[in-house]
């Protein structure tokens, strides 16, 4: 498929959709090294940034929660200016309290999963509209600020939002704040052409985000920015959504399983029966016999 040409406003003039982990699982298991007070005030005046790096700029904030995501910030829609943060921080607030109360289960082993999947798939829509908006609008660009793991159940949805942004021609840029890697950021940002960063010190973490996110694309080919040092592209099986090394594919609809199955449990096919070493010897044998 050949990427869907667009065209823009000026080469410097961008769209940010900002992806904000709020999982409080997450935010509990790190309040020693990094509150969410602070990386909240961190990521305001990062966004204020880029909004005084360009006027015709636009940040698009979206709040994504252990149970579910929802837009919670519009610099277009916004009237007044200077209430900017405090909105942000209001509607922000409500949406936390409102997670929280879709939260059936009181005890998460562990900083637990956030909606990664359906906040990507709210920005790409809201993109997919302004491009349809008329023949002008500014590159737009996803931003995720992400700290819980990945969920495995998640795989599919998160592949084919990464797909349709690079089908889009929208960079992915993800800033990792968890102790571990995320293997599903680490290949959207890969496919996509954005950046990957996974900050060594918290404390520092506006100059991060000044430093090596706010530069807007066409400024980024006269940048050194970082590059991945590896990506892990291992799949998730789509029977028990484990990380897998080997498995079996399907050869009509690709879905992926860490067991052999006599049906493919997405689009139903039947599947053969595996082939081992053992299996040729009975053919070996008939055909000796035959030759005799």
């Amino acid at each position: 498929m050949t990427p869907v040409a667009s065209k823009i406003y000026t080469d410097d003039v961008s769209l940010l959709m900002v992806l904000i982990d709020t999982n409080p699982f997450f935010w509990n298991s790190i309040n020693s090294t990094l509150s969410f007070s602070k990386f909240l005030s961190n990521v305001l005046a990062f966004l204020n940034s880029i909004l005084l790096l360009n006027q015709l700029n636009q940040i698009v904030v979206i709040a994504t929660g252990y149970n579910s995501c929802d837009y919670i910030f519009d610099s277009a829609a916004s009237q007044n200016h200077n209430q900017r943060a405090e909105n942000l921080l209001q509607k922000l607030e409500d949406f936390v309290h409102k997670d929280e109360s879709l939260c059936r289960d009181d005890s998460v082993d562990g900083p637990g999963f956030s909606l990664l999947s359906g906040s990507l798939s709210m920005a790409l829509c809201y993109i997919q509209k302004v491009f349809r908006s008329g023949p002008l609008h500014p590159r737009p660009r996803i931003l995720c600020l992400h700290g819980s793991p990945d969920g495995p159940g998640q795989y599919v949805a998160i592949m084919n939002a990464i797909f349709s942004a690079q089908r889009s021609m929208v960079p992915i840029d993800s800033c990792i704040m968890g102790a571990q890697h995320s293997a599903f950021l680490q290949q959207a940002s890969y496919i996509t052409g954005g950046v990957y960063l996974k900050p060594q010190h918290l404390d520092g973490l506006f100059q991060y985000l000044s430093t090596v996110f706010a530069t807007d694309l066409h400024s980024r080919s006269f940048l050194q920015l970082p590059k991945p040092v590896g990506v892990d592209f291992r799949a998730s099986c789509f029977c028990h959504k484990n990380t897998i090394d080997m498995g079996y594919i399907c050869s009509v609809c690709l879905s992926i399983f860490c067991k052999h199955h006599k049906k493919c449990s997405t689009c139903g096919s039947d599947f053969g029966q595996p082939q081992t070493q053992d299996s040729s010897t009975p053919d070996r044998k008939r055909k000796t016999s035959v030759d005799k």
